[in-house]
């Protein structure tokens, strides 16, 4: 498979856009043969921050998430509920874009990561 381009605006993704965050609506997609792959391609590229899945097959998603090592993994659901307040934690105060959310002086407490699961059924924000 490939990414289908719409509009004079889409160019070929290059191996740095993959590692690029972007502070736009911006995207670099991949279209890969296998959920391997897939996860193959997150652990290089991705931040440990939150990833997705869309899919019909409930074992491939239920692998998805036991595989992807992030602080938020979305089934088939927007990654823009990786929010402090849609989680319950009320208005943020900083932001991390990483897996580790603390900052500053560490206790066990801050060394302690979760890994949230959201599920829907094309849901979004």
């Amino acid at each position: 498979g490939r990414v289908r381009a719409y509009g004079a605006d889409v160019v070929p993704a290059t191996e740095d856009d993959y590692y690029a965050e972007y502070l736009s609506l911006d995207i670099a997609a991949r279209v890969v043969p296998s959920l391997d792959e897939a996860v193959a391609h997150i652990r290089k590229y991705g931040s440990g921050h939150t990833e997705a899945i869309v899919t019909t097959s409930q074992s491939a998603a239920r692998r998805f998430v036991s595989l992807v090592d992030s602080a938020a993994v979305m089934v088939n659901a927007s990654t823009r509920f990786t929010d402090g307040e849609e989680f319950g934690f009320g208005a943020e105060i900083g932001i991390s874009t990483q897996k580790l959310h603390a900052r500053g002086p560490m206790g066990l407490p801050e060394l302690t990561s979760t890994k949230y699961v959201v599920t829907g059924e094309g849901h979004i924000r």
